[in-house]
């Protein structure tokens, strides 16, 4: 019944803009209120002693994850009725009801040593029914945020049918120091902003950290040497190795393939800047543009056919799709201003985008042929979006004016209602966002 009634909503939303227009038909999604689904979170039950305080903890993350959607509203602890004291005992459905909850999580959580198991339900209120079967996992202390956000995950794909992103990491760009002579250092953490840690010290430039597919290694272009040039970091040993280059050429703006074999990148030569596939292993090349302009933010769709990447051959920045294999692209941007720095997302029906107008910045979406363009966001300076792994969520680099301007990480949904700042320590820019950890 929450699912029948989240999608109603939805489509209500959706359907009373398409109708709000005269002849031609056409569809026109709007910043439409959806009112948050009310969802219950007490405290998880602690079965074995020490267990209370992780308990709390992961009840905690998981309404924290939820709430962080914009499609879920936490109901105050204080308005409870009933209380779960026993994670066997029958639901009080009524008392639930009562405070119009329309979902309920229980949870409860063992501690054995080092390692804890964390069993969790979902329920329908208003049904009085569970969605689907309840669920354990095992994992460890140190673990145990992990193991909260993929309860999230579970419940935000039971109630809304779309898969989850709370069990994911982002590799960013730290940054501190004025903006004269600011320090950059690649850092990774948690897609809420915990578990922060730093992979390279802040010695020379760093830019552009792109996850492989997989998520365990990490592209980015460092300016160590004098030159850009790109390097591949093993997110867990940070041991680091140099994409080597030919001579007077100039590397930026990588990314993985789908199949994490290959890269695809801008090589600047001769003052000319085109886009390249190379193979990670033997270090081949492939030249897959030619011509007078700048080619540059490729990125791969999830199938690995296609390549969508920024181009000046117009005349100014405009986004352009072409075969992974090279070949003449064809435009997909229409509309007035410059767009750049485009990123397919995962589920293959968007492309994100940077989008410079009027004095402002833009984070924006469009279909994969160019139609359908939404802007979500606006701002002084934006730019770099990557895709949230269930293509739902983008986050992305805005900077604030003036000299002592400072670039934070923020989040937006596609509907564009729900932008929230992403908390980092410091200043941050370059986000990348990887796929769920297995």
């Amino acid at each position: 019944m929450i699912l029948r009634l989240l999608s109603f909503v939805l489509l209500a939303a959706v359907s009373s803009a398409s109708f709000a227009q005269a002849e031609p038909l056409r569809i026109e999604i709007t910043d439409a209120v959806i009112e948050p689904l009310p969802v219950a979170v007490p405290e998880f039950v602690a079965e074995t002693a020490g267990a209370g305080p992780i308990a709390a903890d992961i009840a905690r993350v998981v309404a924290e994850d939820l709430k962080g959607t914009g499609l879920f509203r936490e109901i105050d602890k204080a308005a409870f009725i009933s209380q779960i004291s026993s994670f066997a005992a029958p639901v009080q459905f009524a008392d639930w009801k009562a405070i119009n909850a329309q979902a309920l999580i229980t949870g409860a959580v063992t501690v054995q040593g080092e390692q804890i198991i964390v069993k969790f339900r979902v329920y329908d209120v208003f049904a009085g029914q569970e969605l689907g079967k309840g669920l354990q996992l095992a994992g460890t202390r140190a673990g145990w945020r992990r193991m909260a956000h993929k309860v999230a995950d579970q419940v935000y794909t039971r109630i809304t049918g779309e898969g989850g992103y709370f069990d994911s990491r982002v590799v960013y760009v730290s940054e501190t120091g004025p903006k004269d002579n600011r320090k950059k250092r690649l850092a990774i953490m948690d897609y809420d902003g915990a578990n922060n840690q730093f992979l390279t010290d802040s010695s020379a430039i760093v830019l552009a950290p792109r996850f492989s597919p997989t998520g365990d290694r990490v592209l980015y272009t460092s300016y160590e040497t004098g030159f850009p040039k790109i390097y591949v970091l093993d997110v867990a040993s940070v041991g680091r190795r140099v994409l080597e280059s030919r001579d007077g050429t100039m590397s930026f703006a990588p990314r993985f393939a789908p199949d994490g074999r290959k890269v695809v990148f801008s090589l600047e030569s001769g003052g000319n800047t085109d886009i390249y596939l190379m193979d990670v292993a033997t270090g081949a090349e492939q030249r897959l543009t030619n011509a007078p302009s700048i080619e540059t933010a490729p990125s791969f769709s999830p199938d690995g056919s296609q390549i969508v990447f920024e181009s000046d051959r117009s005349g100014s920045q405009q986004l352009y799709v072409m075969s992974a294999n090279g070949g003449e692209p064809r435009r997909i941007s229409a509309g007035p201003g410059r767009y750049g720095t485009p990123v397919w997302s995962p589920r293959g029906d968007l492309v994100a985008f940077t989008k410079q107008s009027k004095g402002r910045f833009h984070i924006g979406i469009m279909r994969t042929d160019g139609t359908g363009e939404k802007l979500l966001t606006a701002s002084f300076l934006e730019e770099g979006p990557t895709w949230a792994p269930n293509g739902r969520v983008i986050m992305f680099t805005r900077e604030t004016q003036g000299t002592d301007g400072q670039s934070s990480l923020y989040s937006v949904d596609i509907s564009g209602r729900n932008l929230q700042r992403v908390r980092t320590e410091g200043g941050a820019s370059d986000p990348s966002w990887s796929p769920l950890q297995q």
